[in-house]
């Protein structure tokens, strides 16, 4: 299959070199499982995202280049990318039928991004196509050596704004969804559409990935965050994570539930409880994490989950809040598995939204999710190695 993308300045690449600018992952029937024995899909499966998608440079490279290095790659791939279009990949392929704002040029680019989100399942008729300007892309250097990856970013312009998006836009997009996902990006245009799903009671959830303009009012309007692992420090001063996240949810008393991934140290979750017992005991969040860390059995692979009742929790020069807390580890991927963990955090909001239209508990929902981001973790590339629901890998999760 050809690219639908054209590679900046490519030259032909040359063995041991591999060029791969197809972005279908490969299809193995090892991984696969029958649909009969899949649960049925969520009654509602309809999610709505306002956020940026673009095109991803991956070059992967033996280890990072020190500064006036001339190094080669050794494979070159081209694909979709961006923080919303990457996560409605996702789930989209897990089942649900997702729906994308944004904003791309009409260039080739642009019409890639749209032809592949297609081609996945993702309804893009409210994608802004603008006749001029270019469409977001990312230069992506992939170190073989650390398993990490550098990011450079161009925007897309001219800017996404409010006026963008009509009223009949809006509402059409709107019209039976689940739950919201907004990545904190054109947050003017997001704002807009927060305020609207806000009144139609359509949940929504908001990535905190690091402090953006305008990211605070969408915080005040969610229901559920996801935060990268140095976001909830840096968004609330507090001196540990578990203060972090009390800090949270005191500071947006709409939040029911927010989570902080941790990357191979999988996650960590606070889910507001509102039944307070009267003998609900209160502890210290530190000491209830480093309780919890204890229950882990780090001679498990897979991806499980801790947690303990319903407690008042205390974090010092916070206050309180009742809740549930809880610690998910992440799968044990072998070094020789390990490809590229561009696009990890993606999936695993992706399989969040798949959790949350399908109503898993929390014990359910983070194993899930983090099985989901260790899959995409085995391709490089943010989507490559993102799973179907019939991925075999998935299936103990999903039963």
């Amino acid at each position: 299959m050809l690219s639908l993308y054209p590679t900046p300045n490519a030259t032909p690449l040359s063995s041991p070199t591999t060029f791969s600018p197809s972005f279908s992952p490969p299809r193995s029937t090892r991984f696969r499982m029958s649909h009969g024995s899949l649960p049925p899909l969520p009654e509602n499966r309809i999610v709505l995202s306002v956020g940026t998608v673009g095109v991803d440079f991956l070059a992967a490279v033996a280890s990072y280049p020190n500064p006036d290095d001339k190094i080669r790659t050794t494979s070159l791939t081209v694909q979709g990318g961006g923080n919303a279009g990457n996560a409605l990949t996702c789930a989209a392929r897990l089942g649900l039928s997702p729906r994308l704002i944004s904003k791309v040029a009409n260039d080739t680019q642009g019409r890639g991004i749209l032809e592949e989100l297609q081609a996945d399942g993702v309804d893009t008729s409210s994608v802004v196509v603008s006749e001029e300007g270019n469409s977001p892309f990312t230069y992506i250097i992939v170190d073989n050596e650390t398993k990490t990856r550098t990011c450079i970013h161009t925007p897309g312009y001219p800017p996404m704004i409010p006026s963008d998006l009509s009223q009949t836009s809006l509402s059409s997009a709107l019209d039976g969804a689940r739950v919201l996902y907004l990545d904190g990006r054109i947050h003017e245009t997001a704002l807009l559409v927060a305020q609207e799903a806000a009144r139609k009671n359509v949940p929504i959830l908001v990535e905190g990935e690091r402090i953006r303009e305008g990211l605070d009012d969408l915080l005040k309007l969610a229901d559920y965050a996801i935060c990268s692992a140095k976001f909830p420090q840096a968004w609330t001063e507090a001196a540990s994570v578990p203060s972090a996240l009390v800090s949270i949810l005191v500071r947006l008393p709409k939040i029911k539930f927010v989570i902080v991934t941790l990357g191979e140290d999988g996650c960590i979750m606070l889910e507001r409880s509102v039944d307070e017992a009267p003998q609900t005991e209160e502890m210290d969040v530190d000491s209830l994490l480093e309780l919890l860390k204890q229950r882990k059995d780090d001679k498990i692979a897979i991806p499980t989950c801790v947690s303990l009742p319903v407690t008042k929790l205390r974090a010092n020069g916070v206050g309180t809040v009742c809740g549930r807390l809880f610690v998910g580890t992440a799968e044990k991927v072998p070094p020789s598995e390990l490809q590229d963990t561009t696009g990890a955090g993606d999936s695993f909001i992706g399989a969040v939204l798949y959790a949350i239209c399908s109503n898993m508990p929390p014990e359910k929902m983070l194993p899930f999710a983090a099985q989901v981001a260790a899959t995409c973790c085995r391709a490089c590339g943010a989507r490559t190695g993102l799973p179907h629901r019939t991925d075999a890998r998935l299936a103990s999760f999903l039963s």
